[in-house]
């Protein structure tokens, strides 16, 4: 790769013949071009969550959250390669044809690793869940996948948003996060501390809020003392987009632009997302910055230009065509991520359904033909969608009768009478009587959860109020399940949804593209299923803290003190596995793991850590290894799992990281060790105890 302090001088001679105007204007995410010194116009602002996003045909593959749910780094590492791969081609075909705007760059904003933590946030979707080290290990991965291990960045990622930023969406422009060292050590930063170190991710964006009372895009704290000084950062900082005018219309942190535009800058924001940076001569002339603040700033943002190769005629991806975009392959691996993606949350054995028993089903509700519920946010659009209407009706054809009625609404239009929820009703319940099972697609989409600013939902700027199905589909629900027929419910959100009944559930997540194709495969035994929670579901937001708290106590599995829903990593499978031969040696876990059904399958192991003596260590268990594997019928393999490097640490309360206690129980399965886990899955967890010395 690129050496970067080769990058680096040519930068830094490139900007030494830019004036004080040119500068300033490099700073800004539609750079202009920069003709007497051969610079192109760029668009620094791209979207690449799960999939190239926004800027025509792209394979759509499943949210954030339901990648994170296949529970593999190199599976994730494997998707977004091909995500990079279509990046590129997207971008050679648009600049051969002049086409140099908005969506249209090689600085892919993705991904997204701030902690899920609380279950209303309607952008947690966008994100790899509740737990630090899951977290950190999809991000590394997401952004090897992403940059490449080519002689330049094959695409420049971002990690977002720094830091802790999880809502509530409606108050983000002018909400303080206030946290305590330990819970930004133990939980906020982790996962940017391995990007920046490990991953060596090219940019990190700041988030919108305030942190301890600092902006976030503008705080010394975050972007100088922690992210430059002690991790050691060499890429570029960009700002949330329109973030750093809230330093004076919302956080009342400054009183002007140029207040603003230079609280960012000295404080190590080096791209402005918004237009707050055009005020960067005036804070000049008001000696609120100097030009070399501006003159660093520049040789950032044009070190990660010459990263990527955009400066060079020598870089390979230029090679990349048109034919690399929406091929057979990347739909394959779309697929793929779908199937591996889905959890599994109950079942009492109506599942898998046998086609040959069956003369007819019904496919009900209001998610069964939408393309917006397999999208989520951040998203491409495809050109081979199947819904999961669609996906049922191929997997029946020439077998049996698919009836489909609509059933209700997604969710009754408050200011309309447009939704009315019961309009639908006779419909569905006429074809329930019909069928011999009924397949009942619910859930949400990113109309309804989602990003403030971005969503037109009857709830609270794109965060959900509860964990409820909306009140239409809660009807339908029980009008469907009182004709006393089998049903199926597959819930299709981005985040935890109360949804107890029903004789299976399938957590669908947004699958993407391949979403309908599969969940058939699964509902009629084609592909066992095998994901796993990345997020704990609870009973009800009652069993929370208040959405503004951060402080992480009685949040998440590590902090819980009640009994989960369906617990984090928590999915049922239609195999068995048996494990045996747990051990413990040099930082690392072996086990064998056996498939004792007759379905072959896929299996999740995960290694947990309880430190048995220290005061200071999480209240429950922390994640510390996993691997997937998979096993044929009757299939034995043994693997070893190396453990976090931070899985012996306690963090104390001034945010520093120790080794405090001696006596540690590790727990080896294919579930938390917690009584509820154990209760849903059927097996215990194997224990090893771990005494340091």
């Amino acid at each position: 790769m690129m050496d970067r302090i080769n990058a680096k001088q040519l930068a830094a001679d490139l900007v030494s013949r830019m004036t004080l105007d040119e500068k300033a204007s490099q700073l800004r995410y539609d750079s202009p071009a920069i003709k007497r010194l051969g610079i192109p116009a760029y668009n620094w602002w791209n979207e690449a969550l799960h999939g190239v996003a926004r800027a025509g045909t792209a394979t759509v593959f499943p949210q954030a959250i339901g990648l994170a749910a296949i529970f593999d780094a190199q599976f994730h590492e494997k998707v977004a390669s091909a995500v990079s791969t279509e990046a590129r081609a997207k971008y050679n075909y648009q600049h051969e044809n002049g086409d140099r705007d908005i969506y249209k760059g090689l600085s892919m904003w993705s991904p997204n690793i701030n902690i899920f933590r609380d279950p209303r946030w309607g952008r947690g979707q966008e994100t790899y869940g509740e737990d630090p080290h899951l977290t950190s290990e999809l991000g590394c991965a997401y952004v090897r996948g992403l940059q490449g291990d080519g002689e330049y960045l094959k695409t420049a990622a971002c990690a977002k948003h720094f830091a802790v930023h999880s809502g509530p969406e409606a108050i983000r422009h002018e909400f303080d996060a206030v946290v305590s060292k330990k819970d930004m050590s133990e939980t906020y930063l982790p996962a940017f501390e391995d990007l920046v170190k490990d991953a060596k991710v090219e940019s990190v964006m700041g988030a919108y809020n305030r942190v301890n009372g600092e902006p976030a895009c503008g705080s010394k704290t975050l972007l100088n003392d922690i992210l430059r000084e002690n991790w050691g950062f060499e890429g570029h900082v960009v700002s949330d987009c329109w973030a750093i005018r809230d330093f004076h219309t919302f956080h009342m942190v400054t009183d002007t632009a140029p207040e603003s535009a230079a609280l960012a800058l000295t404080n190590g924001c080096d791209l402005n997302c918004g237009i707050t940076y055009l005020h960067l001569l005036q804070a000049l002339q008001e000696g609120l910055i100097t030009e070399d603040d501006i003159t660093q700033a520049a040789i950032r943002v044009c070190t990660s230009r010459y990263m990527l190769g955009l400066m060079a005629d020598d870089c390979a991806y230029d090679e990349i065509t048109i034919d690399e975009n929406d091929s057979d392959q990347t739909a394959a691996l779309a697929l793929e991520a779908a199937e591996k993606s889905m959890v599994l949350l109950k079942n009492d054995g109506t599942l898998p359904l046998n086609l040959d028993a069956l003369s007819s089903v019904a496919v009900i509700g209001p998610n069964a033909d939408s393309i917006p519920c397999l999208e989520g946010n951040y998203n491409g659009t495809s050109s081979r969608y199947t819904t999961f209407l669609r996906g049922i009706r191929e997997a029946c054809e020439d077998k049996a009768r698919v009836y489909y009625a609509l059933g209700c609404h997604l969710y009754k239009d408050r200011t309309s009478n447009l939704a009315q929820p019961d309009d639908r009703l006779a419909e569905a319940v006429a074809v329930a009587k019909r069928a011999d099972v009924s397949i009942l697609c619910l859930g949400l989409d990113a109309m309804l959860e989602g990003e403030e600013g971005d969503t037109g939902n009857e709830f609270n700027s794109g965060d959900k109020n509860d964990l409820e199905l909306p009140a239409s589909q809660r009807q339908l629900l029980s009008a469907v399940l009182a004709v006393g027929k089998p049903v199926i419910v597959i819930n299709a959100s981005g985040s935890a949804i109360r949804i107890e009944d029903g004789n299976a559930i399938l957590q669908a997540w947004y699958a993407g593209q391949a979403g309908g194709t599969a969940a058939a495969n699964i509902i009629f035994g084609k592909t066992t299923p095998s994901g796993k929670l990345p997020i704990t579901f609870y009973s009800s937001v009652d069993d929370l803290p208040p959405f503004e708290d951060y402080a992480m106590t009685n949040r998440t599995y590590r902090y819980f003190e009640g009994a989960a829903l369906y617990p984090f990593g928590f999915g049922l499978s239609y195999a068995a596995f048996e494990y045996s031969n747990a051990s413990y040696n040099d930082n690392a876990v072996d086990v064998t793991v056996k498939n004792t059904s007759e379905a072959d399958g896929d299996e999740t192991v995960q290694v947990y850590i309880k430190d048995c003596d220290s005061p200071m260590a999480v209240r429950n268990h922390s994640l510390c290894a996993t691997a997937r594997l998979h096993l044929k019928a009757g299939e034995e393999k043994s693997i070893t799992l190396k453990l976090s490097k931070r899985a012996f640490d306690a963090v104390l309360e001034d945010g520093s990281r120790a080794v405090t206690g001696k006596r540690f129980m590790l727990s080896v399965g294919g579930s938390q060790p917690d009584k509820r886990s154990i209760e849903l899955m059927g097996h215990t967890p194997q224990l090893i105890e771990v005494q340091l010395s």
